[in-house]
């Protein structure tokens, strides 16, 4: 099996361990109810990802999200074939994470699931969700480059995404990431606003790598042609 392929089976797999373990947390947190249902919630989507990456990450770089990939193709460290092999790869993981959720509960449940505009408006939906991605892209982009962080990279980029759901959760479903709302909003039939999440994220994304750059090299430049090639 080539590297190439070895790579986009690990996106697949690491945005299916992502979606469905999170997933789970959120019917627990629905069986469960009362105050803590946050926390799991939140929990439950940082410790996903923190699987995923221990599992998968060393293979492909550890991206399960479409926005993420855009990032890394901007910094130039993923090009445009890549990009569009992990976008199917992540897509893919996520759908089948969503019918597998499916299978364990209920359309009803998964629909639940599915990130819509909950205590925010459409408006302020759609620019917390650029806000937040575009944060949940630099603190990637950084701590995979600083020699600093070292070990510490997983666990920051997964307790990242936790305080993202504490965050917005009650407020647009935290998604920053369109693969797991495409995921809910297949599976559960409900796609509400979805035009926010299949949009925001990458604006975010673009957003969270020019400010990166902006910071640590001081300007903010890219090139079309490394950006194709």
């Amino acid at each position: 099996m080539s590297m190439g392929v070895r790579r986009t089976l690990a996106e697949f797999l690491g945005t299916f361990i992502l979606v469905f373990v999170g997933g789970l947390a959120i019917l627990s947190a629905a069986a469960v109810g009362g105050d803590g249902s946050l926390v799991v919630i939140a929990f439950g989507w940082g410790l996903a990802l923190l699987a995923a990456l221990y599992a998968v990450g060393e293979i492909s770089g550890g991206h399960f999200n479409p926005a993420v990939t855009l990032g890394a193709l901007f910094d130039n460290r993923v090009d445009m074939t890549t990009l569009i092999s992990y976008w199917a790869a992540q897509s893919g993981g996520a759908v089948v994470a969503g019918f597998l959720l499916l299978l364990a509960s209920s359309q009803e449940q998964v629909a639940e699931m599915a990130t819509v505009p909950l205590g925010a408006g459409t408006t302020s939906a759609f620019f917390i969700e650029l806000a937040l991605t575009a944060v949940f892209v630099m603190v990637i982009l950084k701590v995979t480059t600083s020699e600093e962080f070292g070990s510490s990279a997983l666990v920051a980029i997964s307790l990242t995404l936790v305080g993202i759901n504490f965050a917005a959760s009650p407020l647009t479903g935290a998604s920053v990431n369109p693969a797991r709302t495409l995921a809910t909003a297949i599976a559960g039939a409900e796609g509400t606003d979805i035009w926010i999440y299949l949009t925001a994220p990458f604006l975010g994304a673009i957003v969270g790598w020019a400010l990166y750059k902006l910071v640590t090299t001081g300007e903010v430049d890219v090139s079309v042609d490394e950006l194709v090639d």
